[in-house]
């Protein structure tokens, strides 16, 4: 299966997420997410192996099964983050825009994070430790918490998200985080489906 390690958003801010999508809908070549599957992605694992996945969420990258990392690895691994984190609860706020991987050439639109930056971010660097010590890929990409609020197929309407980036900053609202979950990700043509596999407290 698809996993990653995340912290959900709740439920009260799916019509936050939906309002700051709408300013968007109107450029063309753009696909919304769905609000209710919002997440903060804090490690991408790819495949892992939970001994009886059928791969109907494979997407063809991962030919060899005996590539893939183990589940009980990667449990273990959220179990030990959490506590090399040594992150207590704490509040996240969820506000403005932003776009990956540049203004230019825009494949992704997300909501970014203000106050809760700081923790996420040393969530992440335990994780990436202590996958990348039980063998999964390392991140390419220097660490941006954001919540993915739409994608991009191609650039017919990139001025119109330009200047909505440019000129909006939507408020999404607080909440409070109190763990984070191994989510597992389903491929299907309308978009991924998210399941929770295991939750770690803080």
């Amino acid at each position: 299966m698809r996993a990653f390690f995340a912290v959900d958003l709740p439920d009260p801010l799916t019509d936050a997420i939906a309002a700051a999508q709408r300013p968007l809908t109107e450029a063309a070549g753009i696909d919304p997410v769905d609000p209710t599957q919002a997440h903060l992605t804090l490690k991408f694992l790819g495949e892992v192996d939970d001994g009886g996945h059928d791969g109907s969420g494979d997407d063809g990258d991962h030919d060899d099964p005996d590539d893939d990392v183990p589940l009980d690895e990667m449990l273990a691994a959220g179990e030990r983050a959490v506590e090399r984190a040594a992150v207590d609860p704490f509040t996240c706020r969820v506000r403005g825009y932003g776009v990956f991987p540049s203004p230019e050439y825009i494949s992704v639109v997300w909501a970014g994070v203000g106050e809760g930056a700081e923790e996420l971010t040393r969530l992440h660097e335990a994780l990436e430790a202590e996958t990348t010590a039980r063998g999964v890929d390392a991140e390419p990409h220097a660490f941006t918490p954001h919540v993915t609020i739409a994608r991009m197929r191609d650039g017919r309407g990139k001025g119109h998200v330009q200047r909505v980036v440019r000129e909006r900053e939507p408020e999404i609202g607080r909440f409070e985080v109190a763990e984070i979950r191994l989510l597992s990700s389903t491929l299907t043509r309308d978009g991924p489906i998210y399941e929770s596999v295991e939750s770690f407290g803080l």
